[in-house]
């Protein structure tokens, strides 16, 4: 669904027209945003949830690495845990709507600065009484470059975050952002309690307790019954596992032994839907498989290389036998075209073996092999297309192989540390937050290592532009300069695929993550 067109309610392009207008963003018991939220829910009634019951959850990301760190956290996986045990001063809906979660109310007049109202009433797991120390310690630990925050690079805009009041915070940017309801429902941006340095466990306000976290092998999470939200949460226990094989995930589902995995392969959907009990939720989304050209890499990094291997995707292929259709066409900048800033205007590279060909004959990698292609089954489809761009390749000359590495530590010990390899970016709902996480100069997370002054001073200036016509133009601008000039292709945009069993009751479709935006565990329930 396009967040600008909202069936029900205020769309985000509704409530910022609000505040281009110099309106007041204020969300609150009759605000903006929960009269959205109200409209939404009164249109999709649900049967009554029941209390009690155990689920066991299987994801296709897991390792060692694992954590209940916010800052650390970059799997699919770790942003479960942390709706799980924490939670954000907002959240999205449905509609990529921000909600109030932790905060009551945002309110601004300049987009600048932000006044924070804290809901009362919310307590830590541990009997301690939310406070603003705790969401003023939160916030800047990200901005703090010991912490190496995961999104330090979005952090870095908070240029003063103090508690001005015994239920307030304020936050003053470095320069307006309009989109900062939606970047703090970042899932790394939960708040944790002030001073917590040890995360061998984790103590949040979130709708469930820690009751075993080993990385790697299992998460379980029993309900808190003091959560802060009435009703919430229906589960007695959700535990959370990795099994990164996707068979071997759909095998555990259809048994019994697990009861909602994430990630199906498109080819599995069909067995799934007609094995009696047991259902397919697809959520379509901003969730893509890029090809990783590395600029530090000589040849690799050769302009010629680049444009050359974006012309070898068969796009319409990778949607159609990759995907099994669950996709749309991408044209590699990673603005999905269901997104309401999405440039409708660049033209469509295609498929073509003729321009891939003198490209890279330019680029002098014709002939001799090249780097191998890292591809894992935990990057969505990248084993397939590494193998379709082989294929293709070699009709021209171009000596390619494939590294196939297993899912099991692939995000630590792969991505982005070889010239060829794949990466797989989780939905955004925010373009600026995207942008800025995976392609502003300095970001932790700029997979190719590109550096490109007039893209950054771009999205500066996105930020602070409070008229959305412009602000579009903006980003249509810098889609512009990704397509042309960025070091990654992205052939499609991928559908999020889950499968479950049908006594698991009220999953529904968020489109910034697998499993309801990773948030499930908060609204699911088990009618047995």
């Amino acid at each position: 669904m396009k967040d600008d067109e909202v069936k029900n309610g205020f769309s985000r392009r509704d409530m910022m027209r609000v505040l281009a207008a110099g309106s007041m963003l204020a969300t609150g018991a009759g605000g903006l945003l929960a009269s959205a939220k109200s409209a939404l829910a009164a249109t999709a009634p649900a049967p009554m949830p029941k209390k009690g019951g155990k689920i066991r959850v299987a994801y296709d990301a897991g390792s060692t690495a694992d954590t209940l760190d916010p800052a650390k956290g970059s799997t699919g996986s770790d942003y479960i845990r942390y709706f799980m045990f924490y939670s954000g001063l907002t959240q999205l809906d449905e509609s990529l709507t921000p909600q109030m979660n932790l905060a009551e109310a945002l309110d601004t007049h300049d987009a600048k600065v932000w006044v924070i109202k804290l809901r009362k009433g919310a307590t830590f797991h541990d009997g301690k009484a939310l406070a603003p120390a705790d969401v003023v310690y939160s916030l800047n630990r990200h901005k703090n470059a010991a912490t190496a925050s995961k999104v330090k690079t979005l952090a870095d805009q908070f240029a003063e975050i103090k508690a001005t009041g015994p239920n307030e915070v304020t936050l003053t940017l470095t320069n307006p952002n309009a989109d900062l309801p939606v970047i703090l429902a970042t899932p790394q941006f939960v708040i944790v309690k002030d001073g917590t340095t040890d995360f061998t466990t984790a103590v949040g306000t979130g709708p469930y307790k820690v009751k075993t976290f080993k990385p790697g092998v299992t998460t379980i999470g029993v309900r808190n019954d003091s959560y802060f939200k009435p009703g919430l949460p229906h589960l007695d226990q959700v535990e959370l596992i990795a099994i990164s094989d996707n068979a071997a995930r759909v095998n555990a589902l259809l048994s019994g032994d697990v009861h909602l995995i994430n990630s199906v392969d498109p080819r599995s959907t069909q067995r799934i839907a007609s094995t009696p009990g047991y259902a397919v939720k697809e959520t379509k989304s901003g969730l893509y498989t890029d090809l990783i050209m590395r600029r530090d890499n000589p040849l690799v990094g050769n302009p010629d290389f680049v444009q050359g291997m974006k012309y070898l995707f068969d796009r319409d292929q990778i949607r159609s036998a990759v995907f099994r259709g669950y996709a749309v066409i991408g044209n590699d900048q990673p603005i999905p075209p269901t997104h309401r800033y999405f440039n409708a205007s660049l033209p469509q590279r295609h498929f073509d073996l003729d321009k891939a060909k003198f490209h890279l004959q330019k680029a002098g990698a014709l002939g001799p092999a090249l780097p191998p292609i890292y591809a894992t089954a935990d990057a969505n489809g990248s084993i397939e297309m590494a193998e379709l761009i082989q294929q293709t390749g070699a009709k021209i000359g171009a000596n390619l192989t494939i590294n196939r590495v297993p899912t099991d530590g692939y995000w630590s010990n792969h991505w982005m540390k070889h010239p060829l390899g794949f990466g797989s970016v989780n939905p955004r709902s925010s373009a600026d937050v995207l942008f800025t996480q995976f392609f502003k100069s300095d970001a932790a997370w700029n997979e190719s290592g590109w550096n490109n002054p007039k893209f950054d001073q771009l999205l500066l200036s996105a930020r602070s532009e409070t008229d959305d016509a412009k602000r579009k133009q903006m980003y249509g601008d810098m889609q512009v300069i990704v397509a042309d000039q960025g070091g990654i292709g992205i052939p499609a945009f991928i559908s999020l695929l889950d499968a479950y069993d049908q006594h698991l009751q009220g999953l529904g479709s968020i489109p910034s993550g697998a499993m309801m935006g990773f948030s499930f565990a908060e609204h699911v329930w088990w009618n047995a």
